[in-house]
Protein backbone atom coordinates (compact mmCIF):
# COMPACT_ATOMS: atom_id res chain seq x y z
CA UNK A 1 0.00 0.00 0.00
CA UNK A 2 1.34 3.45 -0.89
CA UNK A 3 0.42 7.00 0.05
CA UNK A 4 -2.03 8.56 -2.36
CA UNK A 5 -1.67 11.97 -3.91
CA UNK A 6 1.03 13.92 -5.66
CA UNK A 7 4.38 12.24 -6.19
CA UNK A 8 7.54 13.99 -7.37
CA UNK A 9 7.98 11.17 -9.88
CA UNK A 10 4.82 12.39 -11.67
CA UNK A 11 6.84 15.43 -12.80
CA UNK A 12 9.43 13.25 -14.57
CA UNK A 13 7.84 11.22 -17.42
CA UNK A 14 10.62 8.63 -17.53
CA UNK A 15 10.34 7.89 -13.81
CA UNK A 16 6.57 7.92 -13.98
CA UNK A 17 6.73 4.90 -16.29
CA UNK A 18 8.47 2.87 -13.59
CA UNK A 19 7.02 1.26 -10.45
CA UNK A 20 7.00 3.77 -7.59
CA UNK A 21 9.62 1.98 -5.48
CA UNK A 22 11.97 1.69 -8.47
CA UNK A 23 11.57 5.35 -9.42
CA UNK A 24 12.20 6.53 -5.88
CA UNK A 25 15.17 4.18 -5.50
CA UNK A 26 16.65 5.82 -8.60
CA UNK A 27 16.08 9.22 -6.98
CA UNK A 28 17.99 8.03 -3.89
CA UNK A 29 20.87 6.65 -5.97
CA UNK A 30 21.15 9.83 -8.07
CA UNK A 31 21.09 11.94 -4.90
CA UNK A 32 23.90 9.89 -3.32
CA UNK A 33 25.95 10.07 -6.53
CA UNK A 34 25.58 13.85 -6.68
CA UNK A 35 26.59 14.22 -3.03
CA UNK A 36 29.58 11.93 -3.57
CA UNK A 37 30.61 13.94 -6.63
CA UNK A 38 30.35 17.21 -4.72
CA UNK A 39 32.29 15.73 -1.81
CA UNK A 40 35.19 14.53 -3.95
CA UNK A 41 35.27 17.51 -6.32
CA UNK A 42 38.79 18.81 -6.65
CA UNK A 43 40.43 15.87 -4.86
CA UNK A 44 41.32 14.09 -8.09
CA UNK A 45 43.03 17.22 -9.44
CA UNK A 46 45.09 17.75 -6.29
CA UNK A 47 45.73 14.49 -4.33
CA UNK A 48 47.43 16.49 -1.55
CA UNK A 49 44.00 17.71 -0.48
CA UNK A 50 43.27 14.20 0.83
CA UNK A 51 45.62 14.93 3.73
CA UNK A 52 44.56 18.51 4.41
CA UNK A 53 41.30 18.77 6.40
CA UNK A 54 38.98 21.63 5.48
CA UNK A 55 38.27 24.26 8.11
CA UNK A 56 34.52 24.55 7.49
CA UNK A 57 31.61 22.21 7.00
CA UNK A 58 31.42 21.16 3.35
CA UNK A 59 30.17 18.17 1.41
CA UNK A 60 33.63 16.68 1.82
CA UNK A 61 33.86 17.13 5.60
CA UNK A 62 30.27 15.92 6.07
CA UNK A 63 31.03 12.87 3.95
CA UNK A 64 34.21 12.16 5.90
CA UNK A 65 32.31 12.30 9.21
CA UNK A 66 29.67 9.90 7.90
CA UNK A 67 32.25 7.47 6.51
CA UNK A 68 34.30 7.60 9.71
CA UNK A 69 31.17 6.98 11.79
CA UNK A 70 30.14 3.96 9.73
CA UNK A 71 33.72 2.66 9.72
CA UNK A 72 33.83 2.87 13.52
CA UNK A 73 30.64 0.83 13.77
CA UNK A 74 32.08 -1.75 11.38
CA UNK A 75 35.37 -2.03 13.31
CA UNK A 76 33.61 -2.22 16.67
CA UNK A 77 31.39 -5.07 15.50
CA UNK A 78 33.67 -6.99 13.13
CA UNK A 79 37.11 -6.33 14.54
CA UNK A 80 40.29 -5.77 12.51
CA UNK A 81 38.79 -7.33 9.37
CA UNK A 82 35.84 -4.98 9.43
CA UNK A 83 37.22 -2.50 6.87
CA UNK A 84 37.18 -5.30 4.27
CA UNK A 85 33.38 -5.08 4.38
CA UNK A 86 33.15 -1.29 4.51
CA UNK A 87 32.08 -0.95 0.87
CA UNK A 88 28.99 -3.16 1.13
CA UNK A 89 28.06 -2.07 4.68
CA UNK A 90 28.55 1.61 3.85
CA UNK A 91 26.49 1.29 0.67
CA UNK A 92 23.65 -0.45 2.50
CA UNK A 93 23.72 2.08 5.34
CA UNK A 94 23.56 5.14 3.08
CA UNK A 95 20.98 3.72 0.68
CA UNK A 96 18.67 2.43 3.42
CA UNK A 97 18.92 5.57 5.57
CA UNK A 98 18.27 8.00 2.71
CA UNK A 99 15.46 5.76 1.44
CA UNK A 100 13.88 5.70 4.91
CA UNK A 101 14.05 9.49 5.27
CA UNK A 102 12.82 10.15 1.73
CA UNK A 103 9.30 9.06 2.66
CA UNK A 104 9.09 11.87 5.22
CA UNK A 105 9.40 14.49 2.48
CA UNK A 106 6.08 15.54 0.88
CA UNK A 107 5.86 14.33 -2.71
CA UNK A 108 8.13 11.33 -2.21
CA UNK A 109 7.61 7.71 -1.23
CA UNK A 110 10.26 5.70 0.55
CA UNK A 111 11.68 2.81 -1.54
CA UNK A 112 11.92 0.80 1.68
CA UNK A 113 8.14 0.98 2.11
CA UNK A 114 7.90 -1.99 -0.27
CA UNK A 115 9.10 -5.57 0.17
CA UNK A 116 10.61 -5.45 -3.32
CA UNK A 117 13.30 -3.01 -2.19
CA UNK A 118 13.92 -4.42 1.29
CA UNK A 119 13.90 -7.94 -0.15
CA UNK A 120 16.51 -6.97 -2.74
CA UNK A 121 18.79 -5.60 0.00
CA UNK A 122 18.26 -8.70 2.16
CA UNK A 123 18.89 -11.12 -0.72
CA UNK A 124 22.09 -9.23 -1.57
CA UNK A 125 23.27 -9.74 2.02
CA UNK A 126 22.26 -13.43 1.85
CA UNK A 127 24.30 -14.19 -1.28
CA UNK A 128 27.28 -12.08 -0.17
CA UNK A 129 27.34 -13.90 3.17
CA UNK A 130 27.92 -17.23 1.45
CA UNK A 131 30.23 -15.69 -1.13
CA UNK A 132 32.50 -14.40 1.65
CA UNK A 133 32.24 -17.76 3.41
CA UNK A 134 33.36 -19.76 0.38
CA UNK A 135 36.02 -17.18 -0.46
CA UNK A 136 37.44 -17.47 3.06
CA UNK A 137 37.23 -21.24 3.61
CA UNK A 138 36.62 -22.84 0.23
CA UNK A 139 34.61 -26.06 0.36
CA UNK A 140 35.34 -26.25 4.11
CA UNK A 141 32.76 -23.49 4.55
CA UNK A 142 30.11 -26.23 4.43
CA UNK A 143 31.30 -27.30 7.88
CA UNK A 144 29.48 -24.24 9.21
CA UNK A 145 26.25 -26.12 8.56
CA UNK A 146 27.17 -29.41 10.25
CA UNK A 147 27.51 -28.17 13.82
CA UNK A 148 30.40 -28.53 16.28
CA UNK A 149 30.15 -32.35 16.39
CA UNK A 150 30.19 -34.15 13.06
CA UNK A 151 27.79 -36.90 14.08
CA UNK A 152 25.12 -34.25 14.70
CA UNK A 153 25.26 -33.21 11.04
CA UNK A 154 21.98 -34.96 10.03
CA UNK A 155 20.18 -32.86 12.64
CA UNK A 156 22.13 -29.62 12.32
CA UNK A 157 22.20 -29.29 8.51
CA UNK A 158 18.37 -28.90 8.10
CA UNK A 159 18.25 -26.51 11.07
CA UNK A 160 21.10 -24.39 9.72
CA UNK A 161 19.63 -24.30 6.22
CA UNK A 162 16.25 -23.16 7.53
CA UNK A 163 17.95 -20.52 9.68
CA UNK A 164 19.96 -19.17 6.75
CA UNK A 165 16.99 -19.04 4.38
CA UNK A 166 14.88 -17.26 7.01
CA UNK A 167 17.48 -14.49 7.35
CA UNK A 168 16.52 -12.52 4.21
CA UNK A 169 12.84 -12.85 5.13
CA UNK A 170 13.50 -11.50 8.62
CA UNK A 171 15.70 -8.66 7.36
CA UNK A 172 13.30 -7.54 4.65
CA UNK A 173 10.04 -7.83 6.60
CA UNK A 174 11.44 -6.06 9.68
CA UNK A 175 12.68 -3.07 7.67
CA UNK A 176 9.58 -2.90 5.48
CA UNK A 177 7.14 -3.20 8.39
CA UNK A 178 8.73 -0.52 10.55
CA UNK A 179 9.22 2.02 7.77
CA UNK A 180 5.79 1.45 6.22
CA UNK A 181 4.06 1.70 9.60
CA UNK A 182 5.93 4.84 10.62
CA UNK A 183 5.30 6.66 7.33
CA UNK A 184 1.66 5.55 7.19
CA UNK A 185 1.01 6.97 10.66
CA UNK A 186 2.80 10.22 9.71
CA UNK A 187 0.61 10.50 6.61
CA UNK A 188 -2.56 10.01 8.68
CA UNK A 189 -1.53 12.60 11.28
CA UNK A 190 -0.53 15.08 8.58
CA UNK A 191 -3.88 14.57 6.86
CA UNK A 192 -5.79 15.27 10.08
CA UNK A 193 -3.63 18.11 11.39
CA UNK A 194 -1.51 19.53 8.55
CA UNK A 195 0.41 22.12 10.61
CA UNK A 196 3.04 21.89 13.37
CA UNK A 197 1.56 18.83 15.15
CA UNK A 198 3.05 16.36 12.60
CA UNK A 199 6.56 17.75 13.26
CA UNK A 200 7.15 15.55 16.35
CA UNK A 201 6.02 12.58 14.25
CA UNK A 202 8.57 13.51 11.59
CA UNK A 203 11.31 13.70 14.22
CA UNK A 204 10.22 10.28 15.43
CA UNK A 205 10.33 9.14 11.81
CA UNK A 206 13.98 10.24 11.52
CA UNK A 207 14.76 8.33 14.72
CA UNK A 208 13.06 5.22 13.32
CA UNK A 209 15.01 5.63 10.06
CA UNK A 210 18.31 5.68 11.97
CA UNK A 211 17.40 2.73 14.20
CA UNK A 212 16.20 0.55 11.33
CA UNK A 213 19.33 1.34 9.31
CA UNK A 214 21.50 0.33 12.28
CA UNK A 215 19.52 -2.87 12.85
CA UNK A 216 19.89 -3.89 9.22
CA UNK A 217 23.64 -3.29 9.00
CA UNK A 218 24.35 -4.76 12.44
CA UNK A 219 22.60 -8.01 11.48
CA UNK A 220 24.39 -7.99 8.13
CA UNK A 221 27.75 -7.61 9.87
CA UNK A 222 26.87 -10.47 12.22
CA UNK A 223 26.12 -12.70 9.20
CA UNK A 224 29.37 -11.73 7.45
CA UNK A 225 31.40 -12.29 10.63
CA UNK A 226 29.81 -15.70 11.12
CA UNK A 227 30.65 -16.68 7.54
CA UNK A 228 34.37 -15.91 7.83
CA UNK A 229 34.99 -17.16 11.35
CA UNK A 230 36.78 -20.45 11.98
CA UNK A 231 34.79 -23.39 13.34
CA UNK A 232 36.37 -26.29 15.13
CA UNK A 233 34.77 -29.71 14.79
CA UNK A 234 35.14 -32.74 16.93
CA UNK A 235 35.30 -36.13 15.35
Amino acid sequence: MEHKGFSICDMIPLLNQLPSHVANAIVVIVFLLIVAQLGTRGLRKDPKKYFIPEAKLTFRTAGEMIVEGVLKIVKDNMGPRGPEFMMIIGTLALFIFVSNVLGLIPGFHSPTETLNTTGACAITVFFLTHYYGFREHGIKYLKHFTGPVIWLAPLMVPIELIGHFVRPVSLSVRLFGNIFGDHYICAIVFGLVPFLVPLPMMLLGIFVAIVQTLVFILLSMAYFSGAIEEIEHEG
